[in-house]
């Protein structure tokens, strides 16, 4: 593990974490919503269910990954910077598929994977931070 030591690319970091954890809260929010509906008698798929719950463990294991890259992990910073450029695309992606899930439940999850996608961008930056 390497220190990193300039204040922008900590500050890089610090706005990848902010982002991941609005990632979290979001997909906590759609979890939360999909359970509400269940209690209130609404149609909630088993699909929704194991789909939210995945993308609630992402977020947690993505929070792991930016916190280890913030303390230096190579390893860490370069699957998170994996990750957040290519869940996103995966979330809405599975979504699309036709008769999947209804509108609500897509717009919700496309909310997810927007906010997952903004941490691709402080990440893709730190590149010359964490050199092979």
């Amino acid at each position: 593990m390497q220190t990193i030591e300039r204040p922008t690319d900590r500050d890089r970091l610090v706005l990848a974490k902010g982002f991941v954890a609005a990632y979290g809260v979001v997909s906590a929010v759609v979890l939360g919503a999909i359970a509400a509906r269940a209690l209130s008698g609404g149609e909630v798929s088993s699909f929704m269910w194991i789909r939210s719950g995945v993308v609630v463990v992402s977020a947690a294991v993505s929070w792991w990954l930016v916190s280890a890259a913030a303390r230096g992990s190579r390893a860490a910073y370069l699957r998170m910077r994996l990750i957040a450029i290519v869940a996103p695309v995966a979330i809405v992606g599975v979504d699309l598929i036709p008769g999947a899930c209804p509108l609500w439940f897509l717009l919700a999850q496309t909310g997810c994977a927007v906010v997952l996608a903004g941490a691709a961008v402080p990440l893709v930056s730190l590149r010359a931070t964490f050199p092979k």
